[in-house]
């Protein structure tokens, strides 16, 4: 007799909750599926490298205009995350052991992407819930990249809060230093119960305090149960840690077992809540429904170094 073997649960640690209702979207979050060559061929080398991506993981709904310009956020040491964040689609559980020939792949990868438009994003350097240092550093990416002058690829790394294990990453002096807040203290105990939020704020802190040169960015959803008073408290936190760059998104339940949706901002919403992020000194926002901390990012950090270099103008 045969016996199955049940197949392995995605989030285990969320079956036993009771479902909630998935809302339906409002128009101004639909997004049309856009499908290319160079999304297939974005697609063709994640899986030629065996890479796992943020943006399948967290089925993020831009993927299919990211991939055809060839942006694609890289998952390393793995694709199971060790915590479990109500709102998150990325697989949950214990993490297999570290690949060692990963590091090359992610740099392969780069590699074969090859040129691109000056300013493109090839994001890396990010994995939910664990980070070793020197396991896979942004300056292996950087390495593999073309020069300067033919266009090098920024690396804008991205990393859990893990206290002094983000020294490593600072050291390595990426383009750009990401670490998402995800939402309002209020709301950590339901949200990120494995995160901290003044930890958080604080590895934002130490980043630009280790290298006042690089560029510090974070991210909000909203649509979780947070007010816009408590969003504009975050904002003064992540300006009293010197942070650069604001992303604030809808947030999408992914499954019935994740955090249900409390409501839908509207895109007047969230043009106010751009004109009060640049109001407060970020030097770049990015407010839409559709806002993720990789969307557009080519553009964004083209306009932040913009923004840096005007406002060093001005008080020359």
């Amino acid at each position: 007799m045969n016996v199955q073997t049940p197949p392995k649960l995605r989030h285990p640690e969320k079956a036993h909750k009771p479902d909630n209702a998935v809302s339906r979207k409002p128009r101004w979050i639909r997004q049309k599926k856009i499908v290319s060559n160079e999304y297939y061929e974005t697609r063709r080398l994640m899986r030629d490298n065996e890479l796992a991506t943020v943006c399948e993981e967290a089925a993020c709904p831009n993927v299919g205009e990211c991939w055809s310009k060839r942006h694609a956020t890289m998952m390393i040491m793995g694709e199971t995350c060790t915590r479990g964040c109500s709102f998150c689609n990325v697989t949950t559980g214990k993490p297999d052991a570290l690949d060692t020939f990963e590091p090359g792949r992610v740099a392969r990868a780069v590699k074969t992407a090859g040129p691109a438009p000056r300013g493109d994003h090839q994001r890396g350097s990010r994995r939910p819930g664990r980070w070793r240092s020197g396991t896979h550093r942004p300056d292996h990416s950087r390495r593999a990249s073309p020069e300067p002058g033919h266009h090098r690829r920024s690396v804008d790394a991205g990393l859990p809060g893990q206290g002094r294990r983000g020294h490593a990453v600072f050291a390595a002096a990426p383009d750009v230093f990401n670490h998402n807040l995800e939402t309002v203290p209020r709301l950590y105990p339901t949200v990120r119960p494995g995160a901290r939020y003044y930890q958080s704020l604080r590895l934002l802190d130490d980043a630009k305090r280790a290298n006042p040169s690089l560029f510090t960015k974070s991210g909000l959803m909203v649509g979780l149960e947070e007010t816009m008073e408590e969003v504009r408290q975050v904002m003064d936190d992540l300006r009293a840690a010197d942070v650069d760059f604001l992303t604030v998104g809808q947030y999408l339940q992914p499954t019935p077992k994740h955090h249900p949706v409390d409501r839908f901002w509207t895109p007047e919403e969230f043009e106010t809540l751009e004109r009060i992020a640049r109001a407060k000194g970020f030097l770049g926002v990015s407010a839409t429904p559709l806002t993720r901390s990789s969307f557009h990012a080519d553009e964004d950090f083209a306009a932040l170094k913009q923004a840096r270099e005007a406002a060093l103008a001005a008080r020359a």
